[in-house]
């Protein structure tokens, strides 16, 4: 099946770029195109015009400070999962990064078009929201900051308006007696994650002082798990602690439960008591 007609327009800036959507009603913008080519070709969805803004070096590249790191919304997942950066301030990114796709999409495919693409399988809105991530948005009143959390709003929607730009993600610096980890449970056709947690642990002694655990796959959106996270905070990370905390998570993931001919909803919702069981086994081992 071939797409519908679309006119092509390439942005010079990211100000040319917001000015085209506002001028062309029905636009999308496209950088990698992993996500996006796909459902056009396929009918799933439609655009009057794609406003291509993967040449835009300001969208690009990784840097830390004052306990912070910037994320480029157009830096590839292989530049992620290589950054030396990320790896000293932030290794769970890498750690998901490098579980993406295959190399073809972890070298053509964007930070921000996965974002704002907001499949459920995705693995790094999990990873954002266990952060506590927050994304900047260009549109046509200026910038501002959405929290990971609230960025997604359900299957494959976001918080973006139809003139705004995903520009970067900032990201809060691990700090002293924090680890954080990502396990998933490997699609092995589309390398999307059937379920998909990740924790992000800080110790005090033997004691968790506090947690953020995050779950992806089995909901229309990636979703905090409260109930594990106050399960392992102010207790000790033994494997008992670990073990009562993960089977904590299905009552936080509500009843809007995905199925699909990969796995059902029941079957997801058991895997997810696993996957968060081995997220949190593996921060807990990186607090030391």
């Amino acid at each position: 099946m071939y797409a519908a007609q679309i006119d092509y327009h390439r942005a010079c800036s990211l100000q040319e770029a917001i000015a085209l959507l506002q001028e062309h009603e029905g636009a999308k913008i496209i950088a990698g195109g992993h996500s996006l080519i796909p459902l056009l070709r396929f009918r799933l969805s439609d655009a009057s015009s794609l406003i291509d803004i993967g040449r835009l070096d300001e969208l690009k590249g990784i840097s830390r400070s004052n306990g912070c790191v910037s994320i480029g919304a157009l830096t590839t997942h292989a530049e992620l999962a290589s950054s030396d950066v990320l790896k000293d301030a932030c290794p769970i990114i890498p750690e998901a990064a490098a579980v993406i796709g295959d190399p073809q999409v972890r070298n053509r495919g964007t930070v921000g078009g996965n974002l704002a693409h907001a499949d459920p399988g995705s693995d790094l809105p999990t990873v954002l929201v266990a952060l506590g991530a927050e994304f900047r948005v260009a549109g046509p009143s200026g910038d501002r900051l959405v929290a990971a959390a609230d960025f997604f709003q359900g299957l494959m929607s976001t918080a973006l308006g139809n003139d705004d730009v995903l520009t970067s993600v900032e990201v809060p610096a691990a700090q002293a007696g924090q680890g954080m980890a990502y396990a998933k449970y490997i699609h092995p056709a589309s390398r999307y994650a059937v379920v998909g947690a990740a924790a992000v642990l800080t110790a005090s002694g033997d004691t968790c002082s506090a947690a953020r655990v995050a779950v992806g796959g089995l909901t229309p959106s990636a979703t905090r798990a409260p109930s594990v996270e106050c399960s392992l905070t102010g207790n000790g990370l033994g494997e008992k602690a670990q073990a009562e905390a993960a089977s904590q998570v299905a009552n936080d993931l509500g009843d809007d439960l995905l199925g699909d001919i990969s796995a059902s909803a029941g079957y997801r919702l058991k895997m997810a008591e696993v996957y968060v069981g081995r997220a949190v086994a593996a921060a807990a081992a990186r607090t030391a």
